[in-house]
């Protein structure tokens, strides 16, 4: 087993999962927020808002790494802001889970809105008429409710996270030990001579990686909604 991958490939696949986790729970707030100013309410400049937020689907992904690279590094208004602070993006680790969060980030407030958008507004509207504040009726109504879709749009977007690479290597390169993750890893192997073997056997835990995300999603959505049903 240990020479099956060599210590750098256990190392990006390592790094994968820390980026696409951090990714994944930075985001979830914020996530949840959006997904529920998108479906239950109406102000001005929603439709750009829900424009924005899908716009990682839409761009290639090496224009979302470009503009997050004149954002964030290290010339960017907002990272020599932060950079002050301490807080660095631009070729670490930390870019990386920086571009896998945005990339993922619309499949993750989709899955969120529908499960949103499914629940009847009745029920939050009796709650509200008991004298509940808003944020009460969100925790206490709203927020089991749409669990499953919380955990489903979660799972989603580690596993899309976990597979993102023309976003991140333009913004964070290519660095192995900081910065290079499975993709990032698997495209190196193909550009060397005999790298196709160890590339493949990376393609596999991808897939593996992958398939066991969107497994353990369904599972838990269905085992939740049970709960819920039953409770």
């Amino acid at each position: 087993m240990a020479d099956w991958l060599s210590p750098s490939d256990w190392q990006a696949v390592a790094l994968s999962l820390r980026v696409a986790l951090w990714a994944t729970l930075v985001s979830l707030p914020l996530g949840i927020f959006v997904a529920w100013l998108l479906a239950r309410k109406e102000f001005w400049g929603k439709s750009l808002l829900n424009g924005l937020v899908h716009l990682p689907l839409i761009l290639p992904p090496v224009v979302t790494g470009y503009l997050l690279l004149l954002t964030f590094g290290r010339r960017g208004w907002a990272g020599g802001f932060l950079e002050q602070f301490g807080i660095v993006f631009a070729f670490r680790w930390t870019g990386a889970a920086l571009a896998c969060g945005v990339m993922a980030f619309p499949l993750m407030v989709r899955a969120i809105r529908l499960s949103i958008e499914a629940v009847d507004p009745r029920l939050e509207q009796a709650s509200a008429t008991l004298g509940a504040r808003p944020i009460l009726v969100f925790l206490t109504v709203t927020l089991p409710l749409i669990l499953p879709g919380i955990i489903a749009g979660a799972i989603l977007a580690f596993a899309k996270a976990m597979g993102e690479f023309g976003a991140t290597i333009t913004f964070v390169s290519n660095i192995p030990g900081e910065t290079q993750t499975l993709p990032s890893a698997i495209y190196a192997l193909l550009q060397v001579p005999g790298g196709d073997e160890p590339a493949a056997r990376l393609v596999g835990i991808s897939i593996a990686i992958a398939m066991l995300a969107l497994l353990l999603s369904e599972w838990i959505a269905r085992a939740v909604a049970r709960r819920i049903a039953a409770g």
